[in-house]
């Protein structure tokens, strides 16, 4: 999963930038992406031992301890009025990436992370009237469909899996928001993450009572934190002062090909022609949408 900006921590972006700091900006974008493709890769090869459960379990801590470092949450100052979306993003953000590595064990990265995109793509093109994103979202939805289409091998739980991480995509966005609204800077989105690695406390005592975890596979499921989680937290905050929000967003599109490239090269997962397709339509609409918009007339 690509790990979003916290809401009200980055600055509003520098008008103009320079050459070079739109380069240094799109430099760090395509290293956020790769960094966070990889980190789910490395994720996946500690499933023989600790699961897609554990896995998700240890990126939890590991997120949990940056994002704490990073936005210093005054725990005891937060009202009611604060806490309540902020344990609500908690248990969206576990069960985004308990779903989100689910699929990827069921029906390979790229796939899964296809999937996923839909939540984001679905909160932009709900936001506009315009033909042509009602467009956007036949040739998506299309995409999807042929990406689910009935097979012998289809896998559907692994296919509703990542259907589910698509829902909980779109809500972190939207609870994001809230929370950006409610309380400064980044201690919002930190006291979430505290609270999910609560959460997943006694699942991962269970996991390591149960299937004890060999260095290696530790050592996967905490690059998986450090890769998916704390580097493109802490990479977007240094991107968003550099690229425009629309160019953050059109850049976003390319993380489902650079999840299939990770994927086939990383991991072996390849992808027929047809999969492939459909991924380039889903990824074709995001960046239609986003290339046009301002420009298109209202439906």
């Amino acid at each position: 999963m690509h790990s979003a900006p916290a809401a009200g921590t980055a600055p509003a972006p520098r008008p103009g930038p320079t050459p070079r700091a739109s380069s240094a900006g799109v430099a760090a974008m395509l290293g956020s992406g790769l960094s966070n493709q990889i980190g789910a890769a490395s994720g996946s090869l500690a499933f023989p031992v600790l699961g897609p459960v554990g896995v998700v379990a240890v990126r939890q801590y590991v997120a949990a301890a940056v994002l704490l470092a990073v936005g210093r949450p005054a725990l005891r100052s937060f009202t009611w009025h604060q806490w309540r979306p902020v344990a609500l993003l908690a248990l969206v953000f576990g069960t985004m990436n308990l779903s989100l590595y689910t699929a990827i064990d069921r029906v390979g990265l790229g796939l899964a992370v296809t999937l996923e995109f839909l939540g984001p793509l679905a909160i932009a093109l709900a936001a506009t009237r315009r033909r042509v994103d009602a467009f956007c979202a036949v040739v998506a939805a299309a995409g999807v469909v042929v990406l689910m289409r009935p097979q012998t091998s289809t896998d559907y739980v692994g296919m509703g899996a990542g259907l589910l991480g698509a829902v909980c995509w779109a809500a972190y966005i939207l609870l994001n928001r809230t929370v950006g609204s409610r309380i400064p800077g980044a201690q919002g989105s930190a006291a979430a993450a505290l609270l999910s690695a609560v959460m997943f406390l006694p699942i991962g005592l269970y996991v390591v009572l149960r299937h004890p975890p060999t260095a290696a596979s530790l050592g996967y499921a905490v690059a998986a934190g450090l890769l998916a989680s704390a580097v493109p937290y802490l990479v977007d905050l240094f991107t968003l002062r550099h690229v425009p929000p629309a160019a953050f967003g059109l850049f976003m599109s390319v993380n489902p090909v650079l999840a299939a490239l990770v994927g086939w090269i990383g991991l072996g997962q390849g992808l027929g022609w047809i999969e492939a397709t459909a991924i380039g339509a889903v990824v074709g609409a995001n960046v239609l949408s986003i290339a046009t918009s301002g420009r298109g007339p209202a439906v």
